[in-house]
């Protein structure tokens, strides 16, 4: 069993469409994802939230509206812990760094997309917010 990793993570929000990013490299290549990442020794998820939004999309934002953490266990036993927080775009443009593409996407569209899995009852949680 694998190392328990906890990850802030980011639904970027413009009106009625929420940013998904595409995974670049790892065992994860290809699934789109909600941007964030690994909280760090020390570190709350609204810190991590803030720190890796810069890192990842240039993009500087605070984290508003806590979600529902979710638990998620990978093949190989990886569990990962997501704390998601809702967080409404202002004139923010992201740039790319780490992932393959960003795109913003119509709330009514996101289950077109192939996301982790992890991600799938965060999905649940916005339409329910924000429909």
């Amino acid at each position: 069993m694998g190392k328990e990793v906890r990850v802030a993570c980011a639904v970027l929000v413009r009106g009625k469409e929420v940013l998904a990013a595409l995974r670049r490299g790892g065992p994860h290549a290809g699934k789109w994802e909600f941007p964030g990442g690994k909280i760090e020794e020390g570190e709350t998820p609204e810190d991590a939230l803030v720190r890796e939004l810069r890192e990842e999309l240039g993009i500087g934002v605070s984290a508003e509206k806590p979600l529902t953490a979710v638990r998620h266990r990978y093949p190989g036993g990886q569990d990962v812990i997501l704390y998601p927080f809702l967080v409404r775009m202002g004139g923010c443009v992201p740039v790319l760094t780490v992932h393959a593409a960003v795109r913003w996407v119509d709330l009514e569209d996101l289950e077109g997309l192939d996301w982790l899995e992890g991600d799938y009852p965060i999905l649940e949680e916005i339409r329910r917010v924000l429909l």
